[in-house]
């Protein structure tokens, strides 16, 4: 119970609601939406990285969405039949992956921008 009221502080209740609480953000309401820097997309919790830019696609739908994800970072499970994206460090939800990408891997990770922080890569 510490560690979730640490969590707490940390992060805004919005992102508590959605990253504790299993949340979801209302569509087109992430600044992150538009987002078209290169660099990569980290937990808004504990950092971890999960998404790299060049995977972000505009889906429509009203949430971040990238066709692949850092696989060793994030873990999938059940979540009544949807298939729930998690931080593998810290437990956050982050959204859910879809079968209806348009790219290559034909995945939608379908995430809510509260639960990401954008990362600009430096440099060239």
């Amino acid at each position: 119970m510490k560690k979730q009221n640490k969590m707490k502080k940390k992060l805004t209740p919005e992102q508590f609601r959605i990253l504790r609480k299993k949340g979801t953000e209302l569509p087109f309401t992430s600044k992150l939406l538009k987002e078209k820097g290169k660099g990569v997309y980290v937990c808004a919790d504990c950092g971890n990285p999960l998404f790299k830019s060049d995977k972000k696609f505009d889906s429509g739908t009203g949430w971040p969405s990238f066709s692949d994800a850092i696989k060793d970072n994030i873990k999938l499970q059940d979540d009544n039949g949807k298939i729930e994206v998690t931080c593998k460090k810290c437990g956050g939800h982050l959204g859910h992956v879809f079968n209806d990408g348009p790219m290559l891997s034909g995945k939608r990770y379908c995430i809510n921008g509260l639960a990401l922080n954008f990362k600009e890569k430096k440099g060239k």
